[in-house]
């Protein structure tokens, strides 16, 4: 089990900044660099803990998972550089933010009145 684990995390290293960062793509003279929200976690697991029932029950396993949300670009041109936001994930993100935001709000003005 522990060369399962060292052989599924070894890639793992290099996450961080090169999973929440693109490599640099120049397109008419501007220089664009990926965002990208980056989150992930795994298991593990084991087994036969003394087992003498269940055809002495055996075990192993693992798992994991992760997501990566585009969140915009870094954009450098002749004039600085500013990042451009990608709307769509802004969106995703903070339409959820904005309605739990305002529910709180409406129970907080209610309690206020009381």
């Amino acid at each position: 089990m522990t060369q399962l684990v060292e052989k599924v995390t070894e890639p793992l290293k290099r996450l961080g900044v090169d999973a929440s960062y693109g490599a640099p793509v120049e397109i008419d003279g501007a220089t664009i660099v990926p965002v990208a929200l980056v989150w992930f976690g795994f298991g593990g697991g084991n087994g036969n803990m003394g087992a003498k029932s269940d055809a002495d029950a055996e075990g192993e396993g693992f798992g994991g998972g992760g997501v990566s949300v585009p969140i915009g670009a870094y954009v450098t041109t002749s004039l600085g550089v500013r990042f451009q936001p990608n709307l769509i994930a802004l969106l995703a993100v903070g339409i959820p933010f904005v309605l739990v935001a305002g529910h709180v709000l409406a129970k907080l003005v209610k309690a206020a009145k009381k």
